[in-house]
């Protein structure tokens, strides 16, 4: 496979974040196409070899039907807590990509709160309006028009019939904002929670919602998590453009999710620390300097090159290169090298 282009941060987003995130099946695939690579992380002191061979997988294998069955069997070993399984579709050998997250006895993991048991749910024209916008979003996407504008500290589509609905959020927002947060925070219904978490985000005083959206990160719900962290990347851009709005959104919680057992955390995460660290701010990138070299380290070398790319960006960006140094680095082809010296540079300067 041929080694994808680094592009500006906007376009690497363009294919990891267009879509409000929707529940994955108990099944990867109804079929069984090959798997053309495997990626393991989270391991500490377990070995991928281990982990494989507990799972009965290897590459050129068909896929198997289920995912359950596969985590049940790693869980088995005594070191491991968790395990999570997913397929990515699909490569250029027509195959997927296969990534098992693991969470390992002691070492570093990402929390999530207890779910909510309360009763309340959002109204009926917040629901149909969110269900109508991710079919509206799906269609646009897959006839190219995944574009979005965060500028605004919200997300704006490029297609015509996404954005009306994303504009009748900003409606809802306003007259809402309350119930809005008491769903996020209390309903135990995860659809209302992930569509509470999503619409929040156009509410017109934005600082009010941040420490809202930064507690859903935590939510036990991946699409809850998701829908959180998108709503909270469009406020850093707009938290970087105008600093006067005192919006600080603090990036602690997507640097801590770099150490999630979930694959789709782990490249939410990467994805709005693409954004948080595109002019270079220091927060974040001092942060991920101490608490997320590990997992970026892991995940900068894995086999599958569109989802290895990010990753390698955001490990390039903290050990100080600029961008077209990232570039020539990426397009070398010395992955292991590289990765090695940067982390060598950067773990140098810790003990100075």
């Amino acid at each position: 496979m041929a080694a994808p282009r680094l592009t500006p941060v906007h376009r690497i987003l363009l294919g990891l974040l267009v879509l409000p995130l929707a529940a994955q099946p108990t099944k990867l695939f109804d079929s069984a196409p090959p798997v053309v690579s495997i990626d393991v992380y989270g391991l500490h002191r377990v070995s991928a070899e281990r982990v494989l061979a507990k799972a009965g997988l290897r590459v050129g294998l068909p896929l198997p039907a289920s995912k359950g069955d596969l985590e049940e069997r790693i869980e088995e070993l005594p070191q491991i807590v968790q395990a999570r399984v997913e397929a990515a579709c699909c490569s250029d050998e027509g195959g997927v990509a296969l990534f098992v997250g693991v969470e390992e006895r002691g070492a570093p993991y990402f929390a999530l709160r207890s779910l909510p048991d309360g009763e309340i749910l959002l109204d009926d024209d917040v629901v149909g309006t969110y269900r109508q916008f991710s079919s509206a979003l799906a269609r646009a996407a897959r006839q190219g028009f995944a574009a979005e504008d965060l500028r605004r500290g919200h997300s704006f589509s490029e297609d015509p019939e996404a954005r009306r609905h994303q504009q009748k959020f900003q409606i809802l927002a306003h007259a809402q904002t309350n119930h809005l947060r008491k769903v996020l925070e209390q309903s135990a219904d995860e659809e209302h929670r992930a569509i509470a978490a999503y619409v929040l985000g156009y509410v017109k005083e934005k600082r009010g919602v941040v420490n809202d959206l930064q507690r859903a990160m935590q939510d036990p719900d991946p699409d809850v998590r998701g829908n959180a962290m998108r709503a909270l990347t469009a406020l850093a851009v707009l938290d970087a453009a105008e600093p006067e709005q005192r919006i600080r959104v603090e990036p602690t919680w997507f640097v801590e999710m770099l150490h999630s057992v979930e694959l789709r955390d782990r490249m939410r995460a990467v994805e709005s620390l693409l954004v948080l660290t595109d002019e270079n701010q220091e927060k974040p990138l001092s942060l991920l300097r101490e608490r997320g070299l590990a997992p970026l380290r892991e995940m900068a070398l894995w086999n599958s090159l569109p989802h290895a790319v990010g990753p390698f960006t955001l490990l390039g960006r903290a050990a100080g290169q600029d961008a077209e140094a990232i570039e020539a680095a990426w397009t070398q082809g010395e992955r292991r090298e590289i990765v090695a010296e940067w982390v060598k540079s950067l773990e140098q300067k810790k003990t100075r």
